[in-house]
This record gives C-alpha cells, structure tokens and sequence, in this order.
C-alpha cells in the first residue's frame, strides 16, 4: 500500500505534487496502521512559516501520540477542516480524504530530496 506517484519521508509522511504549486502532505498506510485508531488531530494555522522535519503538529490515537513532521519548508497554505471532526479519516484512507496539510514550498526542488516509493518500500520492509 504505497502509492508510485508520490515521495516519502523516513518518519512517514506522504507528499503529493511536483512542486510547481502546492503540495499535499499526510501520514502513510505504514504509520496510521502502527498508531492505531486516531482519535485527534492538531494541525498548524494556515500562513504558518514551516521547516524541513519541524513538528507540523501531533496525531493523537488510542496508543500514543506521535509528531507530524514537515517534509519540506515553506508556508502552510491550506489544513484539512474535516479531520477536526473525523480523525479517523487518516485510519481509513490516509492516502486520499486523511490528508492534512498543503503546503506552498520555499523551495520546488527540495522534493527530490524525498524517498521515491521504491526506497520508502525498503525501508519499511527492511
């Protein structure tokens, strides 16, 4: 369950797009099934300035809270409402309606920095 068409960070986050405009960002299949059914969800206020790997906020589930991380830097430019009132959306489709932020980057290129679905597979089945 990892997507070709997106790029992967080793704390198991998710980016989607190219750069050129905004990309989305959520958790992978991998991390929502290890954290278990979530429960709540904090995301950073949209205009928030972000770096590579600071906390985005924190996923709560009924076995632990766990830190979002940024994958890239740039400016929060838009935050998924709807997980304010349906954590579980990450549980059941972390890929597609879980997403959580999007993000305008700093810099279009920093996502060839990411993991490719090949070596994010290595990593998680090593």
């Amino acid at each position: 369950m990892i997507p070709e068409d997106l790029r992967y960070t080793s704390e198991h986050e998710w980016v989607a797009g190219d750069g050129s405009g905004p990309v989305r960002v959520g958790i992978t299949h991998f991390a929502q099934d290890a954290l278990g059914d979530i429960v709540y969800v904090q995301l950073p206020e949209e205009g928030t300035a972000v770096r590579t790997g600071d906390s985005l906020g924190e996923i709560e589930s009924t076995k632990s809270v766990s830190e979002i991380y940024a994958p890239i830097s740039g400016t929060i430019v838009s935050r998924n409402a709807t997980l304010a009132d349906e954590p579980e959306l990450i549980n059941a489709e972390p890929y597609a309606a879980g997403w959580l932020v999007e993000i305008a980057p700093e810099d279009p290129d920093s996502l060839q920095g990411l993991l490719d679905a090949a070596a994010y597979r290595s990593l998680t089945e090593g």
